[in-house]
């Protein structure tokens, strides 16, 4: 129960490690803004106001004694004039007036301040307006016989400059926060530079000019990425090279077992020992490409809608029906050998078992979809991750590497994984199997 409100907020917080860390530099800095601004307009503004009403409504009091002592014109004129250029204050006593409502409620903090102090010092019934004059402050003090009316300097009875303070202290936490977010950018990028490279090396794309930058610990795990991008294509290489030395080493008896063939007389046997040595042939081509995985091809800027067009009359000369719908912009970078072999499986498969296969290609913000329906038998639901296992062969109806090595979807699902993808197998509304190969762009 603690730790809902944290689970709920967490659902906001940001995901990256740029808005994370600026976050934690910059919301501290708010909180503490924030208080302190809370503390001053609280606390010292209030404090300051209330001294320079104080300040004020006594000069005020001071006056309004004076002049009842001897309520004269004389008097008054004398007051205006020492109040006018000792203290900056316009004073005019008004005998026979009355104050405009002596029962008006006071809510403003300079309001209340002046209300308060007139209350204190004074006594009289009064009238106060705060906002009629940008520069002064309209006091009205009734005496015995009339009203004296002050118009103190607003400067002189409310802290006026306070803005001065929160403008600074905007301004100080905006050049913070610009140095914050070009420090944290500077530091950031090394990270998102690694993470790029981490995915392009997974989509089988090159990254060899990626070299270590930022702080020492984001240049270790580069270096460690680096090295680890070395291990596995050493041990690709290894195995490529090994595979090779098999493959000439097994293609040598097989090529005296041709010419042995090709010297004997023609018959039946003579005719299935033949086609026993061409399946061996091309079960050895299989198991070399399915290892080797095109490892020479290099990645490059591919028109997907036209690799599409190309294996669709490429399926269409085998005698398949095929039909095909290309929506959005479908341009990635692509092995594109590689991948036309991997779809060249997946569709050339459908059409051997269907009267009719259906492609739609579509674009999904930063990701392509592929999708291959057909109406022929499908797979049985038990099945449909199994037959990417290497060798593994159905006895069913259909068999999608009939007469094969069991390696047509291993590979495909090798080629779209290596782009950073996959394939996924599903029963298709058309009433056969659905194949999806999802490549990200």
């Amino acid at each position: 129960m603690l730790f809902r409100p944290f689970l709920f907020m967490k659902r906001f917080l940001p995901t990256g490690l740029y808005w994370r860390s600026l976050m934690i530099i910059v919301l501290p800095m708010v909180i503490l803004q924030v208080f302190v601004t809370y503390v001053f307009m609280e606390r010292h503004w209030q404090m300051v106001t209330e001294a320079l009403s104080q300040s004020a409504i006594a000069d005020i009091g001071m006056l309004m004694s004076e002049y009842e002592q001897n309520p004269t014109p004389a008097t008054a004129t004398r007051i205006s004039a020492q109040a006018s250029k000792y203290l900056s204050m316009s004073v005019a006593f008004l005998p026979g007036e009355t104050l405009p409502d002596a029962n008006r409620q006071y809510n403003g903090l300079l309001d209340r301040s002046l209300a308060q102090e007139i209350r204190l010092t004074i006594g009289n019934p009064f009238w106060l307006d705060t906002g009629r004059y940008d520069d002064y402050v309209d006091v009205r003090v009734a005496y015995n016989g009339g009203v004296m009316r002050a118009l103190p300097l607003r400067s002189h009875v409310y802290a006026a400059n306070s803005h001065i303070f929160i403008v600074w202290m905007v301004a100080a936490s905006t050049v913070l926060i610009i140095v914050a977010l070009l420090f944290l950018r500077n530091q950031v990028r090394p990270i998102e530079r690694l993470a790029e490279a981490a995915e392009d090396f997974g989509m089988g794309r090159d990254v060899e000019k990626f070299k270590p930058q930022g702080a020492s610990e984001v240049r270790r795990a580069a270096l460690a990425f680096i090295k680890m991008r070395r291990r596995i294509s050493a041990q690709i290489e290894q195995r490529t090279a090994m595979l090779a030395g098999v493959s000439h080493d097994l293609r040598t008896p097989l090529t005296r077992f041709k010419l042995q063939l090709a010297m004997m007389k023609d018959g039946p046997e003579i005719e299935e020992l033949r086609t026993d040595v061409r399946e061996m042939e091309r079960m050895l081509e299989d198991y070399l490409d399915f290892v080797r995985g095109n490892p020479n091809e290099v990645s490059q800027p591919t028109d997907l809608e036209g690799l599409l067009h190309e294996i669709q009359k490429d399926s269409q000369r085998k005698g398949h029906d095929v039909n095909l719908e290309a929506h959005g912009e479908l341009y990635l970078p692509l092995r594109r050998n590689a991948f036309k072999r991997c779809l060249t499986n997946i569709i050339d498969n459908a059409g051997k078992y269907a009267d009719k296969v259906w492609i739609t290609a579509l674009r999904d913000e930063d990701d392509i979809d592929i999708i291959v329906d057909d109406n022929g038998a499908g797979i049985p639901d038990e099945q449909l991750e199994e037959v990417f296992r290497p060798f593994y062969r159905l006895d069913d109806a259909r068999n999608l590497d009939e007469g094969g090595t069991g390696l047509g979807l291993a590979i495909a699902r090798d080629i779209a994984r290596g782009h950073g993808g996959d394939i996924t197998l599903s029963r298709s509304p058309m009433g056969g199997l659905r194949a999806i190969i999802h490549v990200p762009v």
